[in-house]
């Protein structure tokens, strides 16, 4: 149910651009409004998911989730029943919010509800299976509704079949959801940290959603160093606050630094990598949104296979994917750039997706044994906004590169590629390290 719930959000972030056009004519929107039918939903995301996070330590994970569906499920209504663009616009916001409320609540009840060890692990491997699988199959859920033209509705039902889903879920997890184990000392939201914390991720995200479209300006350039020097102040705020919003005490353990940075990486390139492959394949080679969706059916088996199984390896095993994942990843992205067929393909996108899941979900679990139980939802709100916030600046930065450039220029995507190797092969040095630290402290704490 939780990661139903994750899927409902995690699709909806990417389901929306394959049917962006069909949107654009049914309302006869013009190109600035589109852009933010598609890039608001991410936006308010990225702005909202610490806060909300922390709302959940405050109201209690069961209630906030149940509470962010429900906001979730109206808001889809509202989408699938917009007359204009501008309601469209402020629903997605809308939607947007409801998700930002439920989807940090899906990492905290995991960490809360299953002690470490197996059960968490294969937990946790199903949960990386959902949260990355959303997006790919976001754009071929979204290429098959908005072609079929389910009952003369056109792009509608792309949000209205998450109102039917959301009831069920609702009135089901309002029976079976687990409640989480209350701490020692109330949770309290403060409310100077969720202002800073808001205006600096504001600050960041904007620009990097967009600037490329804008060519750059010099405002996008003051908004992100101001973005970077409130996050910077925001976070010395929170290591003297007395109820931070994010408690710096989850990363002072031993390996979690270099280990988040990892997994936002890694999170990062496939969404780079999901994005510029598929307009080549459109641009370039011709592919229809839901031809160019289901060539990545490939990645997402060889990434959901690995996510199902990887925690029924042994331990040496376990141990080598963090780094082995980013460098299959990086094999597999780096030979799809250079010759591309739709037969050849097939395995180098299992080899990607292979890896991808390899070098997230083992090293996430490795991170939440070493957090207490008591910071479950900071590490959620780090595990969530960290993928995001890698998301759109490798968007921001490669995305840049390759429309800078014609469709059909190989060469472009060649770069990008290479580019999101070079990424991969520093995350891998990054796992290492951080499997190096959790290793030393690990036998530490046996001695």
């Amino acid at each position: 149910m939780l990661l139903t719930g994750q899927a409902m959000a995690s699709m909806d972030g990417s389901i929306v651009s394959v049917a962006a056009q069909t949107i654009r004519e049914g309302l006869g929107a013009d190109g600035a409004a589109i852009q933010l039918v598609v890039s608001g939903y991410l936006l308010t995301m990225g702005v909202l998911l610490v806060t909300c996070a922390r709302i959940g330590d405050v109201i209690g994970h069961r209630r906030a989730f149940l509470l962010g569906l429900g906001w979730f499920t109206g808001a889809s209504l509202l989408c699938g029943l917009a007359p204009s663009a501008g309601v469209l616009v402020l629903a997605r916001v809308a939607q947007a919010a409801g998700a930002a409320l439920l989807t940090p609540q899906i990492f905290a009840l995991i960490l809360r509800n299953w002690e470490d060890g197996p059960a968490r692990r294969r937990a946790i491997g199903v949960y990386s299976m959902v949260l990355a699988l959303g997006v790919a199959l976001g754009q071929v859920i979204g290429g098959l509704v908005a072609g079929a033209d389910l009952l003369g509705l056109s792009w509608r039902p792309i949000f209205l079949v998450n109102v039917p889903i959301g009831v069920i879920l609702l009135a089901v997890g309002a029976r079976v959801l687990p409640g989480s184990r209350p701490d020692d000392e109330p949770a309290r939201l403060d409310p100077a940290g969720v202002a800073v914390l808001t205006v600096a991720m504001t600050a960041l995200t904007v620009p990097l959603i967009f600037g490329r479209e804008s060519g750059w300006p010099a405002w996008a350039w003051i908004s992100l160093a101001g973005g970077v020097a409130l996050l910077a102040a925001f976070a010395g705020y929170e290591s003297r606050a007395r109820h931070p919003l994010l408690d710096p005490a989850a990363l002072r353990p031993s390996g979690v630094k270099p280990g988040l940075a990892a997994c936002w990486i890694v999170m990062g390139c496939y969404t780079v990598f999901l994005l510029t492959l598929t307009l080549h394949l459109q641009g370039a080679l011709g592919y229809s949104p839901l031809q160019a969706g289901l060539a990545f059916v490939p990645y997402t088996l060889g990434f959901g296979t690995l996510s199902l199984t990887w925690s029924r390896y042994p331990r040496w095993l376990r141990d080598a994917l963090p780094v082995a994942g980013p460098l299959a990843f990086a094999g597999g992205a780096g030979l799809l750039a250079l010759s591309w067929h739709p037969l050849g393909s097939v395995p180098l996108l299992m080899l990607a997706g292979a890896g991808h899941a390899a070098g997230y979900s083992p090293l996430i679990a490795r991170i939440t044994s070493l957090v207490e139980p008591r910071l479950a939802s900071a590490l959620s709100a780090l595990n969530s906004t960290g993928p995001v916030l890698a998301g759109v600046t490798t968007v921001a930065g490669l995305g840049s590169v390759y429309f800078a450039a014609p469709s059909s220029a190989e060469g472009l995507l060649r770069v990008v590629a290479a580019v999101v190797v070079l990424l991969l092969i520093g995350t891998a040095c990054a796992a290492r390290v951080a499997l190096l630290q959790t290793g030393a402290r690990t036998a530490e704490a046996n001695e």
